[in-house]
């Protein structure tokens, strides 16, 4: 893996929203960790090639961890999110907007919920755990993917109360 394709995979990362990926391969080990602080995101991956490996190589070697600032991509005013109620995860699993594949979603944006409503089902240890709306109002955005997997306090909706 080559400089250009790390630095690939550091920007993909930090834009999705994953907290932490790692990725290893023959003789490489990468680790990514991304946390949000203002509007920077933090983005350190450490590159090393085990013991038995030490074969010479034209590539230099990294071997020491390396922490790359990477900002944020431009996001919308806080001031325009303020007014929305964000409805997060309140578990680890995997997102799915249906009940079941042949089933339909359970909400899409410009749905108007109340309070109670289903608004998905997360899979955590084949248990799928209904997650319901805690207000009324108007679905304004979906933030994950179906069949995505969440982490715990993970934005999942914006609900517009108004």
């Amino acid at each position: 893996m080559d400089l250009k394709e790390i630095q690939n995979l550091i920007k993909f990362v930090a834009n999705s929203g994953v907290a932490e990926v790692k990725l290893e391969m023959d003789d490489v080990k990468i680790t990514i960790r991304t946390t949000l602080e203002g509007n920077v995101t933090e983005t350190t991956y450490v590159q090393q090639l085990p013991a038995q490996a030490a074969l010479p190589q034209a590539a230099p070697q990294v071997t020491a961890p390396v922490v790359v600032n990477v900002p944020a991509e431009t996001q919308a005013p806080a001031a325009d999110n303020s007014k929305y109620v964000t409805i997060k995860s309140p578990i680890i699993g995997t997102f799915y907007r249906k009940p079941s594949p042949d089933k339909p979603v359970f909400t899409e944006v410009g749905s108007t919920v109340s309070k109670g409503d289903v608004l998905c089902v997360i899979e955590a240890m084949k248990l799928f755990n209904e997650i319901e709306s805690e207000v009324s109002g108007k679905i304004v955005k979906i933030l994950v993917d179906d069949m995505s997997p969440v982490e715990f306090d993970q934005p999942l909706f914006l609900v517009d109360p108004s």
